[in-house]
């Protein structure tokens, strides 16, 4: 495995391992609650998480067929899935992208990939109404690693601060003190 693929994939697992102990603090009804009308619960998060993860590196990278709604698949529901469910997605996801990461070479990391979007998220994303033929980035898949990971970071530490704030614990979630 190429060293910037084995980097990432620890530190995303890091970042999993931290999620999936917030999960393991909070019951169902606090995974999908919501602080204030502008923000997410910690399950549209987890969401999030596992599609943006599919669509770059299981879809885009792998080949995958594309298959998120960003929009009403990630943001909108308000429920349904279980604090299990949320795990064995948020494991399957990372199990699917491990699988397909560990095969590239050096070459593959110049590579430029498609990362497709429905037409509705690329409008929402982009404040824009495009036609069906522009909703589509393209990246170079050594960039698109530090791009995932940095995001996969950045949610699961409002994920952490959320489950402090949702249950009032002291537990150290993040295996360090600050």
């Amino acid at each position: 495995m190429l060293e910037i693929v084995k980097n990432v994939l620890e530190d995303m697992d890091k970042q999993l391992n931290r999620i999936i102990k917030s999960l393991d603090n909070l019951d169902d009804e606090l995974i999908w609650k919501k602080l204030s009308f502008s923000t997410n619960s910690i399950g549209n998060l987890c969401l999030h998480l596992a599609g943006n993860e599919y669509q770059n590196f299981v879809s885009a990278i792998g080949n995958n067929p594309f298959i998120r709604e960003r929009s009403r698949g990630e943001f909108e529901p308000e429920g349904g899935m279980t604090r299990d469910e949320l795990k064995k997605l948020l494991q399957r996801t990372r199990s699917d992208s491990t699988s397909i990461l560990s095969n590239l070479s050096e070459k593959d990391l110049n590579r430029e990939v498609i990362i497709r979007y429905s037409l509705e998220d690329w409008n929402k994303m982009h404040r824009v109404n495009a036609s069906e033929v522009e909703t589509y980035d393209t990246r170079v898949i050594r960039l698109l690693l530090i791009q995932v990971a940095a995001h996969y970071g950045y949610h699961t530490g409002q994920i952490v601060f959320l489950t402090k704030l949702l249950k009032d614990i002291d537990e150290n979630i993040t295996g360090q003190y600050h």
